[in-house]
């Protein structure tokens, strides 16, 4: 693939399915497309029409993601995020939300770098979590007027989560997914001396400098106010962090957490006695499964569910290292086409190959509770340590829309919940015309709808005051009389009136 300029649509070389308005539009030799699929991967997101999330949803996709940080990027204005949320409720699909103020984030990054802190510190200091906290807010607030279910992913800090939790008891429909990282560990990282481990921990939102902030988020998952956990999995070696070596905005955001997930909600949750052995299975099984229609296909051992089974040993500790886990680095593009991909969010074909990920950010935690044997469609796919799979053994499995778990509470509120004006007569009282008038002035009223006789008095202006704290006073013009000194002798008389 070539580029003819930042601006320019990346030109075609190859074999791909490409897509515009939800119709596959290859015939048309148009390079103009909304998304194309190239080796059973989407590759390229330029605009995506309700056409195309009407063709998603026909193929088996009924969730989106939708970002409310990424100025520039991705970022979704407040009238764009209830004009997605009202379509996408059509639709019946799930709707996913990256809940940072995106606005303020891009200003913090300009003045953090204005004062020369380039590394990844940088990082946390723009991006502060009252900045997720308000974020998650306004999302639900719009998803309310709307009546939608919201899905609040990478749930970092506790004003986020403790803003989902108290939302819930007031009623909107929002689900809060705190991730292996924000369950497990802190951003105090950051600032750490080694700027590849810091770097290593760099993820959006970033994870919390208050050290509490997992056992807080673990509490809040015990007891329902949080639903699920994601891996939250996108990792990078440090060669591919250091496109950031002098910017920490360039650094690569992602983490690790997918091999880690299940063994980090255990030993933080089962192991300490904040929830039981079913309520992990539906934290990191049932809830997801029902919130995104795969129920009881997943998330549940049953006759007729699929053959996915873990054997959990909740008695052996594990200590999690770089040198034994199995997790790679994400495929990605060059130093300097990343900086493109970043700019112009456009893909690439100059791909390098995974790495080894050097850090791990659980590095030598001890963790109670792992599998033994996983199987996965029947088959032992990872058993004593030891992964048993091949490429190309993952499948695809569709997903319909309007799960019952989330719409089916949805219909009945739009059914009981429905907004109806107030039956009242016709009003037939004078109508005065307000035209454009300097600040504070009376509005005179209509000759055309209204006599001279019935104009109205004059109505004071409470804005205005006589009061002011420059200290000067409303008879500082008036002419003073002088001092005059009273001398009375010791013991002698008094100028206080007699009270006899």
């Amino acid at each position: 693939m070539s580029y003819q300029g930042k601006k320019s649509i990346p030109h075609i070389t190859s074999d791909r399915l490409l897509i515009k308005g939800g119709r596959i539009i290859n015939d048309d030799h148009s390079f103009y497309a909304d998304i194309y699929l190239e080796d059973g991967l989407i590759n390229l997101r330029i605009h995506l029409h309700g056409n195309t999330f009407k063709f998603c949803l026909g193929t088996g996709v009924n969730s989106f993601q939708v970002y409310m940080a990424y100025k520039d990027l991705y970022q979704m204005s407040d009238s764009q995020l209830y004009e997605a949320f009202t379509f996408l409720k059509s639709l019946g699909a799930v709707i996913l939300v990256h809940a940072e103020n995106g606005d303020l984030i891009a200003q913090e990054q300009k003045r953090i770098l204005e004062m020369g802190i380039t590394g990844p510190e940088g990082h946390a200091l723009s991006r502060p979590e009252e900045l997720e906290a308000e974020a998650v807010f306004r999302a639900i607030t719009i998803a309310s007027r709307i009546n939608c279910p919201v899905y609040i992913t990478k749930v970092m800090s506790k004003s986020a989560a403790d803003i989902i939790a108290l939302a819930r008891k007031k009623g909107p429909l929002v689900f809060g997914e705190p991730i292996t990282a924000s369950l497990g560990t802190d951003g105090t990282h950051y600032w750490s001396k080694n700027w590849a481990k810091a770097a290593a921990f760099v993820t959006s939102p970033p994870l919390s400098p208050d050290p509490t902030t997992p056992d807080h988020l673990n509490s809040l998952l015990a007891c329902g106010d949080l639903q699920v956990t994601g891996s939250g999995h996108c990792p990078y070696s440090t060669a591919q962090k250091a496109v950031g070596k002098d910017n920490f905005t360039m650094i690569p955001e992602g983490v690790n957490g997918i091999e880690e997930r299940m063994t980090v909600v255990w030993d933080k949750a089962v192991a300490t006695g904040k929830m039981d052995e079913s309520q992990f299975v539906a934290v990191t099984s049932t809830n997801a499964a029902k919130i995104f229609n795969l129920y009881p296909r997943k998330g549940r051992i049953a006759v007729g569910s699929d053959a996915d089974v873990v054997i959990w040993d909740p008695d052996k500790v594990k200590t999690i290292t770089a040198k034994s886990h199995k997790s790679i680095s994400k495929t990605m593009t060059t130093n300097t086409d990343f900086k493109l991909l970043i700019e112009r969010d456009l893909a690439v074909n100059m791909l390098v190959d995974p790495q080894a990920i050097e850090y791990n950010i659980f590095e030598g935690m001890e963790c109670h509770g792992a599998p033994l044997v996983v199987i996965s469609q029947g088959k032992i796919v990872y058993e004593d340590g030891n992964l048993h799979v091949n490429k190309g053994m993952g499948r695809f499995i569709p997903r319909k829309p309007f799960p019952e778990y989330l719409y089916q509470r949805i219909k009945i509120r739009n059914k009981v919940g429905g907004l109806q004006g107030v039956s009242r007569g016709m009003y037939d009282g004078p109508v005065y015309e307000i035209p454009a008038t300097p600040k504070y002035a009376t509005p005179a009223p209509s000759t055309k709808s209204s006599p001279a006789k019935n104009q109205p008095p004059p109505i004071r202006n409470l804005h205005q005051s006589n009061f002011s704290l420059s200290g000067a006073q409303i008879d500082d013009n008036n002419p003073r009389r002088t001092g005059h000194r009273i001398v009375a002798p010791p013991g002698g008389r008094s100028n206080i009136t007699s009270l006899g």
